[in-house]
């Protein structure tokens, strides 16, 4: 049996939880958004609609904790690319939402486009090490009223994977599904498959609910589409300047949004994600980067496996602005110590600067990251067969495996074989121009992107979406 680290007891486990429900119940929380006030005084909680506070009474709560589910279903245009939380964890997601690249040409950091996504698109659609496409950046050249659609439109047209994101309002939020029933072929189609995967943060720490992202969840929870929200506490800034502190107010927020979705439709799917922080008071400086965000998401997915429903968010994302030793460590360590406590995703791919820009050679450096993180997660395999007992026989003291079957079998599946992490000897790697992980992961992102896409939209479905939507950006994959 698989054993998570753990940093509670189960006595400890349930303090957390019953300070959570003290901090809703007694101190509350600002939800701006009417209809989200008119959902809780519903269901029985207090609710003051001149200041907006509501308090939660503990046994609304706990009622609709009653609902909660194991399992969350990401669904993907081509069915191949279905994945379920937990069941296929360590489930890998690009960073989303910057606003800038690292232009893969002159190196140069510049605001991303429409193109960029698609380009994007085409290289996680490629890397094994990534399941879900979270859109990575936003669009700056996209055209009036259509700033979702600029950047929906480019990542569905070129990822088969399942693709996530979010709208600013509802207007967007509806064109988009309209795009997505464009590809299914009929709204009745979309909603058997709904292959559009939305997140949002509508919960802004400290304790308060924001308007329109509260708008959408409520949106999306009414009409049984996929949608999920993340937690952000900032020690320091936005939470107490502790880990335990920290952690309660997120687990309270938290357990105020599930409240909110299990309100309207008991037993709908959720993650328990988060994006706890420590900030850097020398300076104020956000730190997503720093081990306490590792530290502090082992803690919420330690309570999520409490609550018994999925778990992860923004893990392994990196404060460092090129792919440096700083970079590596980052990501590397905090999502080890996420997958070693149980979190089933992982929002890390590609984003530099406090994800502030994308970059093609980080995002293939973090497939490998993911693909060792799948490769832990599969661990050692414990079998009589894999025992090789027969085999160490037949060879015997002083033997080579070598020249065997068995090893010929087994290698790929027993070793990950890295493309941009050098094992050569020095000599060599001198002699092929001392190649650092970053040439080498940019020069793999360019071999990718040359190549023609197979996850491009045939070309009558392509010429109905764009009579649909005028004016709509190419969308194309182009490099």
């Amino acid at each position: 049996m698989y054993q998570f680290a753990s940093y509670f007891s189960q006595e400890e486990a349930e303090r957390i939880h019953e300070a959570s429900l003290e901090i809703l119940e007694k101190v509350g929380m600002y939800v701006r958004n009417e209809k989200a006030r008119q959902i809780f005084a519903k269901h029985g909680c207090q609710v003051d609609n001149q200041t907006t506070l509501v308090k939660f009474p503990r046994q609304v709560v706990e009622k609709c904790r009653e609902s909660f589910v194991p399992k969350y279903k990401f669904t993907a245009q081509d069915p191949k690319f279905d994945i379920t939380l937990p069941d296929d964890r360590p489930i890998v997601v690009t960073g989303s939402s910057a606003p800038n690249i690292i232009d893969p040409k002159t190196g140069e950091e510049r605001r991303a486009t429409s193109t960029d996504i698609a380009n994007i698109a085409h290289l996680i659609n490629e890397l094994p090490g990534f399941d879900v496409f979270s859109i990575s950046t936003l669009a700056d050249d996209a055209p009036d009223g259509q700033f979702s659609l600029s950047r929906f439109y480019p990542a569905l047209k070129n990822c088969k994977k399942p693709v996530r994101s979010n709208t600013p309002n509802i207007r967007d939020l509806e064109m988009v599904l309209e795009l997505g029933e464009l590809i299914a072929g009929s709204k009745e189609a979309y909603m058997e498959r709904p292959f559009i995967n939305h997140h949002y943060c509508p919960v802004v720490s400290p304790l308060t609910f924001d308007v329109e992202s509260t708008e959408a969840v409520i949106y999306l929870t009414e009409k049984g589409l996929p949608v999920y929200g993340t937690v952000v506490p900032n020690a320091g800034m936005t939470s107490p300047m502790t880990m335990m502190g920290t952690l309660v107010v997120g687990n309270a927020e938290f357990l105020a949004l599930s409240t909110l979705i299990q309100s309207i439709r008991p037993g709908a799917p959720m993650i328990y994600a988060v994006l706890s922080t420590v900030a850097d008071m020398r300076t104020g400086a956000y730190a997503p980067g720093a081990i306490e965000t590792g530290i502090l998401q082992m803690a919420h997915t330690e309570m999520a496996r409490y609550y018994n429903v999925p778990s992860g968010g923004y893990i392994g994302l990196t404060n460092a602005h090129c792919n440096d030793a700083q970079s590596g460590y980052e990501t590397g360590m905090n999502t080890t110590l996420a997958l070693m406590a149980g979190a089933d995703l992982f929002n890390m791919g590609g984003l530099l600067g406090s994800l502030m820009a994308f970059d093609f050679a980080k995002a293939v450096i973090d497939d490998e990251i993911a693909m060792m993180l799948k490769r832990i997660r599969r661990g050692m395999e414990y079998s009589d067969e894999n025992l090789c007992l027969d085999l160490i026989a037949k060879v015997g003291p002083g033997g080579s495996y070598m020249d065997k079957i068995h090893t010929v079998k087994n290698i790929r599946k027993t070793a990950f074989l890295p493309k941009v992490a050098n094992r050569e000897m020095r000599n060599r790697w001198i002699d092929e121009g001392r190649p650092e992980a970053q040439a080498r992961a940019l020069e793999e992102a360019k071999k990718i992107l040359s190549q023609e896409n197979p996850a491009h939209f045939p070309e009558e479905l392509d010429a109905k979406i764009r009579a649909h939507f005028t004016g709509l950006v190419a969308g194309d994959a182009i490099f």
